[in-house]
């Protein structure tokens, strides 16, 4: 069951940009997708790992009504369907850039463990 629409009211700014992003994976899908540009589902899935076929659909229904994911859809056999972000999905990434610097710093200077990021292989297909 889809969720209502989210349209506050809300206290502030953080507070109508968190609710856009609230999820663990959403912020990484922003990110894999401002830093590959077009992701097929199945490239979006293997990018995150730890994250199940259920949540990431569901968190990409949610930024696709929230204008922040663009989805579009190619009339072929087996389907295939691509991923890519708006102009505002670009635009929230860009303000998300000091809190990746902020987190980065604190990976630092606390010394906490960096998960690898997988690479996709040459010719990956979805």
């Amino acid at each position: 069951m889809a969720k209502a629409p989210r349209t506050g009211p809300y206290i502030c700014g953080i507070d109508a940009a968190l609710d856009v992003v609230s999820g663990k994976w959403k912020g990484l899908v922003l990110w894999e997708l401002h830093a590959h540009g077009v992701r097929r589902f199945s490239e979006l899935r293997r990018a995150l790992p730890g994250v199940s076929e259920k949540m990431l659909a569901q968190h990409l229904r949610e930024m696709e009504a929230d204008g922040l994911v663009l989805r579009t859809v190619y009339a072929e056999v087996p389907p295939k369907v691509e991923y890519s972000l708006t102009e505002s999905g670009a635009a929230l990434n860009e303000a998300l850039l000091p809190l990746g610097a902020w987190g980065r710093e604190r990976v630092r200077r606390e010394g906490l463990e960096v998960a690898p990021v997988p690479e996709a292989p040459a010719s990956a297909a979805g």
